[in-house]
């Protein structure tokens, strides 16, 4: 069984550590810790993994953050994965810092990267894990903090925090989203 598992982000060293890369941040430690290299194809970053006989292809989409949408429609009919097997990795001021939760669908929330793949992949009918990064900002400073870099306090924590993330997605690849969110939701 195939499984598609997108992080949000921006490409480029000027966001590697921003609180908006969390979903790329993710990604990129799952891989780590099973040996995969990613590769530049088409519209992302991909590679992919095994576990308990699936293969879950991870993408971290190089359209930048508002166009999410192409990367992920092109995987999801290259790869001709069905859409219940898509669980995409995002930020979230909305949720405190070092929450996690995950959801079957919803809206957008004002998130421009959830806007695009809405857009493109036809509704709001797919799995996400919305990472919590709080919103401490002052009004109308949403696009700093949000591109802004994690404090050190932060930092300390996000091991932690993507390692659950991590559990949270094999879950969802092997267990359903159903019993992924009883068991791990905040």
């Amino acid at each position: 069984m195939n499984y598609l598992l997108v992080g949000l982000g921006n490409i480029g060293p000027e966001y590697e550590l921003t609180r908006h890369n969390i979903g790329f941040l993710i990604l990129d430690r799952l891989a780590d810790k099973e040996g995969a290299t990613w590769k530049s194809d088409r519209l992302a970053f991909k590679t992919e993994i095994k576990h308990k006989s699936r293969t879950l292809h991870l993408l971290k989409p190089t359209t930048y953050m508002n166009l999410s949408g192409k990367a992920v429609n092109y995987w999801l009919k290259t790869l001709n994965i069905p859409k219940e097997n898509l669980l995409v990795l995002v930020d979230d001021v909305a949720i405190p810092f070092e929450k996690l939760r995950m959801r079957p669908k919803g809206s957008a929330a004002g998130h421009n990267g959830l806007k695009n793949i809405e857009e493109l992949c036809g509704g709001q009918d797919y799995s996400r894990l919305r990472v919590g990064i709080g919103d401490n900002f002052p009004k109308g400073r949403q696009a700093d903090y949000v591109l802004g870099r994690f404090t050190t306090q932060e930092l300390s924590l996000l091991p932690e925090i993507m390692d659950k993330a991590i559990s949270m997605a094999l879950a969802f690849c092997t267990i359903g989203i159903e019993r992924t969110m009883t068991q791990f939701n905040d």
